[in-house]
């Protein structure tokens, strides 16, 4: 079996698996490799060189866990398949991202919005305490929408493109970044290489995101959000994932939201009425679509390369 049409079927193997169990429940190797990431940066930040020592603790940090996987894998075929498949699973977030915007969602449709800020403070870094419904809302589609890029279809991306080595490298960083990667004076240059290191792994996929958003929901609109929202928004890969997302809804998202303590001011995503207590669903049923578009595609793909190999 060619190798592409063998990483097509660890694609929809690993989704269909993710599905079916979801996230171990006694201990994720996500939240064990926190924990050693936790442990690198207190031990290296701060430093006299603090770029280059962030350089050093993202290299200790993932080189190791990328190289093992790769041996692991080696002997090919059927267990490599399998190798692709685990992997895959164990890096996606389908199913634990679509019950965690649930679990908002849900009190949030019944008014109990103290328990949606309670559990919207499990998924999101701003502060919840004193959101409105339609600031919860707003908040939860924004994350289902971005983490279907960081949870998903980045992951699918590169599964397709080196098989659970390349699958494992950019969860792990994806990861650094989610915890190094902020402009605070703790993280300002330890985390500056985290963060552009995901920038990059996360670049063609975003877009393909985008683009995935823009085919299943308002398509003229998305675009034109795409286009015209994308650039001001500080992430070069968030950008178009979210005003993609957002238009494809027809939901306005972004805007002035509290982080810290402060009120950070961001721009507007999207066009249309502001978020309210079906959109966080809708997002959802965005993300799910895309999921079965990325694999149907996938596999077509996958036969494609086979009936190829094959002439």
């Amino acid at each position: 079996m060619p190798h592409f049409t063998a990483l097509t079927l660890a694609l929809c193997a690993g989704v269909l698996l993710d599905r079916l169990l979801g996230e171990p429940r006694r201990f994720h190797p996500l939240v064990g490799f926190g924990r050693l990431a936790g442990g690198l940066e207190r031990r290296l930040n701060p430093g006299a060189y603090p770029v280059a020592t962030g350089l050093l603790a993202w290299s200790l940090a993932i080189v190791p866990i990328v190289g093992l996987v790769w041996l692991v894998r080696l002997p090919g075929g059927a267990w490599a398949w399998a190798i692709d498949t685990l992997a895959l699973s164990l890096c996606i977030g389908a199913r634990s991202l679509e019950e965690h915007a649930r679990a908002v969602a849900a009190p949030l449709a019944a008014g109990d919005l103290t328990l949606a800020r309670e559990k919207l403070g499990w998924i999101v870094s701003r502060d919840t305490a004193a959101l409105n419904a339609s600031e919860i809302a707003s908040a939860t589609t924004e994350s289902v929408l971005e983490n279907g890029h960081d949870a998903i279809f980045g992951a699918l991306f590169w599964c397709l493109i080196g098989g659970a080595p390349a699958v494992v490298l950019f969860r792990l960083a994806n990861t650094l970044d989610a915890m190094w990667g902020y402009r605070t004076p703790r993280f300002e240059h330890f985390g500056r290489f985290a963060a552009r290191a995901d920038d990059l792994l996360g670049y063609i996929p975003a877009r393909l995101t985008a683009l995935t958003y823009t085919v299943l929901g308002d398509s003229a609109r998305a675009w034109r959000c795409w286009r015209t929202q994308a650039p001001v928004w500080k992430s070069p890969n968030a950008g178009p994932v979210m005003a993609a997302g957002a238009g494809a809804l027809g939901v306005r998202l972004g805007g002035p939201a509290p982080y810290h303590g402060r009120i950070q001011s961001r721009p507007v995503l999207g066009d249309g009425a502001s978020a309210n207590a079906d959109t966080p669903s809708q997002a959802i049923a965005l993300v799910k679509r895309s999921t079965v578009w990325w694999c149907v595609i996938s596999l077509m793909l996958g036969l494609l390369t086979l009936g190829i190999s094959h002439a």
